[in-house]
């Protein structure tokens, strides 16, 4: 039988932006709990070195969706998101941890904090997702 981790793995393994472009990895995921990591390279950076604002929101958006789903039943999707910048990440990977705010049945708000391998913390994403269907 597969732990909830290896059930997220395999649910996302077709999503391509997520798991491939973006190179995040679900290191381990419970209901409503997720922790996801992203190893940084060039391809993550804007022009002015820093780690681009999108590649923190998909990290973030990512590790919720893993917490929240894992192929069984009617997926969460989200209804919206906010993300606050904090400070660049310093560090070489980017790690994203989510925590359940208020769970309803077809309604959760979520929150993602978002810290690099050196204790910064980088963003803090929060949003409403939904059940679909």
């Amino acid at each position: 039988m597969k732990d909830r981790t290896e059930k997220a793995r395999e649910f996302f393994k077709d999503d391509i932006y997520a798991t491939e472009a973006t190179g995040i990895v679900i290191e381990e995921a419970k209901d409503n709990y997720a922790r996801c990591s992203l190893v940084l390279d060039r391809r993550h950076k804007n022009a002015n070195g820093q780690v681009m604002g999108g590649v923190l929101f998909t990290l973030a958006d990512f590790a919720v969706a893993a917490a929240l789903n894992d192929g069984e039943g009617a997926p969460f999707v989200s209804l919206s998101a906010d993300i606050q910048f904090l400070r660049p990440a310093k560090g070489t990977v980017l790690t994203a941890e989510t925590a359940v705010v208020k769970a309803g049945k077809t309604v959760c708000f979520m929150e993602a904090v978002i810290t690099d391998d050196l204790g910064t913390k980088t963003a803090k994403l929060t949003g409403t997702w939904i059940k679909a269907g």
